[in-house]
């Protein structure tokens, strides 16, 4: 199966025309973390209105909550979670809504995090924390922050590829991301997967440590999405095309230096938007990271925003793994045709045409190929077998 980008409008390929924003004034919702940086700084830096339109931040505290403004019209795009997207398309994250990726925000920047006192008992990564699970005869849980988001879709396949079944031998909860070093500290869970500051304050607290990054996981993995409703973008076409561009730019400012990682660290820690200490944000910002037990290096798969446009192509084998992982956990109970809800979800003919205005380079293909920590690769091009494939699954 090959997909080539130049053919997968997916809406029918226009002729670019520079047409005013249908809205000027564009509402987006963002959750306090790191990911949302590009967002923040399209703003800030007054990228958005180069094209014609203003972001109107607004700060939300729950996945389900973006969800629902989405839905309701509260908000006109947002800061989500791929999965979540995808989930709402499929019916299976709420109630059934047709939805649009606009574009992908980042790659990597997440982690699993484990409790300090499991550390001490000798569980700190997969391998030792499958062993321990083995012995000690007592139920485990752990939270992710959605239940078809990334979150959940790394912590799951992390744990099954250490050979721990997510559904039988644990409990999976969802945690607002806010919440989740309080509850690792009130003993509610044993770990838990969420975006940044949390993996690192749980280091600071003393409370956890990481046992594997997302990076780890799968090597540049899709993150957060700019996601809005199908309606929306159909009837905003322009609006959206310039908020892509302004966000693009935004990811290919803060990719630029250090020098720009730490003004935007600066940004974000302020009141406005994560409300967060610098110091807590800049280590893993800049790949630098510790585990908590003595262990530092640099991240080679750390949050990325641009990288010559390789971040933020809204690949359609990316959104189709989510739908395999879906399958995979019993969320969809029968199989998708993952290719046909791709090509309506990820909004290429968009995104490619604000990848022409900011002179952002496109891929040859609309699928890409990783190959993730399990050893097993995925490119898009089986998605049914590829779902099937795996040792522990539970299929309807």
């Amino acid at each position: 199966m090959t997909a080539q980008v130049g053919k997968e409008a997916g809406h029918g390929s226009q002729v670019m025309r520079t047409l005013s924003p249908e809205k000027q004034t564009l509402r987006i919702g963002y959750l306090p973390l790191t990911d949302c940086a590009s967002l923040v700084m399209a703003s800030k830096l007054g990228l958005d209105e180069k094209y014609g339109i203003k972001i109107e931040l607004r700060r939300e505290m729950s996945w389900a909550g973006v969800r629902d403004k989405l839905n309701n019209g509260e908000l006109d795009a947002a800061h989500v979670l791929y999965g979540l997207a995808y989930g709402v398309q499929m019916g299976i994250g709420g109630q059934q809504r047709d939805m649009a990726v606009l574009m992908n925000l980042n790659h990597s920047g997440q982690a699993v995090t484990l409790s300090a006192a499991l550390a001490r008992e000798g569980a700190h990564d997969g391998p030792t924390l499958a062993r321990h699970m083995r012995t000690v005869a007592r139920p485990f849980a752990f939270a992710h922050t959605f239940p078809t988001g990334n979150h959940a879709m790394l912590l799951q396949y992390w744990l099954a590829a250490h050979g721990i079944d997510p559904l039988r031998d644990a409990r999976v909860m969802t945690v607002p991301p806010s919440q989740m070093v309080a509850s690792l500290r009130a003993g509610q869970m044993d770990g838990f997967c969420a975006g940044e500051p949390w993996g690192y304050k749980a280091i600071v607290d003393g409370v956890g440590v990481t046992a594997a990054t997302s990076g780890a996981i799968w090597p540049d993995h899709p993150g957060k999405v700019l996601g809005t409703s199908a309606a929306f973008a159909q009837a905003h076409p322009n609006s959206c095309r310039a908020l892509i561009a302004a966000v693009l730019e935004a990811g290919r400012w803060i990719d630029a230096s250090d020098a720009n990682r730490l003004a935007m660290a600066a940004t974000l820690a302020e009141p406005a938007y994560l409300n967060t200490p610098q110091e807590m944000l800049v280590p893993r910002m800049l790949g630098h990271y510790q585990d908590g037990l003595g262990k530092t290096w640099d991240e080679a798969h750390c949050v990325k925003f641009y990288q010559g446009g390789a971040v933020n192509f809204p690949y359609l084998s990316d959104g189709m793994w989510f739908m395999t992982q879906h399958r995979r956990w019993g969320l969809l109970r029968d199989e998708p045709d993952y290719l046909s809800v791709a090509r309506q979800v990820n909004r290429i003919d968009l995104y490619r045409q604000a990848a022409e205005m900011t002179a952002t380079p496109l891929p040859p293909s609309a699928l890409r190929s990783s190959t993730l920590c399990d050893g097993v690769v995925w490119d898009g091009s089986a998605p049914e077998a590829y779902a099937a494939s795996f040792a522990i699954g539970h299929f309807f």
